[in-house]
């Protein structure tokens, strides 16, 4: 026996996988961790028995709900399922399957369209966010197709505007979680800071690589990953997450001079492998380091003065902007509201098949 589980397929910015209403999945925990194991074939490097992409970019789910929160509109419960291990980690969020939820929650039902624009406030769970996001809705339908481009997607889109509120200290309690705005593991300066997505960042250099790479020669260089992975254990120690050993959290920044004409050059890891483009969370974590004064990437960065500023990154696909608005007060940075725009589209919409025995454990 098979129990379907309605769903939608979205893109949303450089990611992708299955939406769920939130109350079409069970609510004990161990097995909703199944039912997700079982959708998206996680345990395979084909995802061969599932919905999933093969890889983490790929390997993604969203759970949405109407929310009980005063100002949010919709509750964003985010999944990263495993690939090759049978896994799911509850303890990120993403920005770039985000980019997707206002468009999902409209088809879902969860949110009423308005005519020409539609703002929906969107509560991120697993992090406490506040992000509102404005997608075109004319005729009260959402609109997909437009002349939007973002790099790591083919092709044009209708823009998806997020505006990104309350995202400092969500998962480490602070933005510097180990009180400094640099320090050393083994000998390598770091920057740990928790802006949107708690992250541990150092220099390209710094670790034997120039950060121009692409993804795939970045990827081949497993003594690269063995030495990040070291650190990063002991920099999720500094930040309070724990042994991070099985979380995906904190991810890893390795920045570089721009090249083209951007703020800053970066190659983000997820962390067990390179992004093919960038993290919309890691995006605003690695902004957030050209701003900070001490930071890892002072002397390297070339952020534009004043506040709004557009921070360009440099990244394997292209480049991404963040519109951070900022304030430095005593030497210290405080960051107010990060803006991104990214694209969405919805790919299929039907039901996923699930075993019966993932349900009953």
């Amino acid at each position: 026996m098979q129990h379907a589980i309605p769903y939608h397929f979205l893109r949303g910015g450089t990611s992708r996988g299955p939406y769920f209403n939130r109350a079409e999945l069970p609510q004990d925990r161990d097995a909703l961790t199944r039912v997700l194991i079982a959708a998206l074939g996680a345990g395979h490097p084909l995802s061969i028995d599932g919905i999933g992409g093969s890889a983490m970019v790929t390997n993604k789910v969203a759970m949405l709900s109407r929310s009980d929160d005063d100002w949010a509109d919709v509750d964003y419960f985010f999944a990263q399922v495993g690939v090759e291990e049978r896994e799911v980690d509850y303890r990120p969020t993403c920005g770039n399957i985000l980019s997707g939820v206002g468009p999902a929650a409209i088809e879902m039902g969860l949110v009423p369209a308005s005519e020409g624009e539609t703002r929906v406030r969107i509560l991120a769970v697993n992090t406490g966010a506040r992000i509102e996001a404005v997608i075109r809705t004319p005729g009260g339908q959402v609109e997909y197709e437009g002349d939007a481009a973002i790099a790591g997607v083919p092709g044009t889109a209708a823009p998806v505007t997020l505006n990104f509120m309350d995202t400092v200290g969500r998962i480490c309690g602070a933005m510097l979680p180990t009180g400094h705005a640099r320090e050393e593991i083994d000998g390598v300066e770091l920057t740990c800071m928790d802006v949107a997505m708690p992250m541990m960042i150092a220099r390209a250099a710094d670790l034997g690589v120039t950060g121009f790479e692409s993804r795939d020669e970045l990827d081949e260089n497993r003594a690269l990953f063995e030495r990040m992975e070291a650190l990063r254990l002991e920099a999720g120690r500094r930040m309070g997450l724990g042994d991070v050993t099985r979380s995906v959290t904190p991810k890893i920044g390795l920045l570089a001079a721009p090249r083209a004409g951007g703020t800053v050059t970066a190659r983000y890891f997820m962390p067990w492998e390179c992004h093919p483009s960038m993290a919309v969370t890691g995006a605003q974590c690695l902004a957030a380091c050209t701003l900070l004064p001490g930071g890892i990437a002072e002397g390297l960065a070339q952020p534009p003065e004043g506040s709004p500023a557009g921070i360009r990154i440099e990244h394997p696909s292209g480049e991404i902007e963040a519109m951070m608005d900022y304030a430095r007060e005593g030497g210290e940075l405080r960051i107010n509201a990060a803006g991104l725009l990214r694209t969405a589209r919805l790919l299929a919409r039907g039901e996923v098949m699930v075993p019966d025995a993932a349900l009953r454990g």
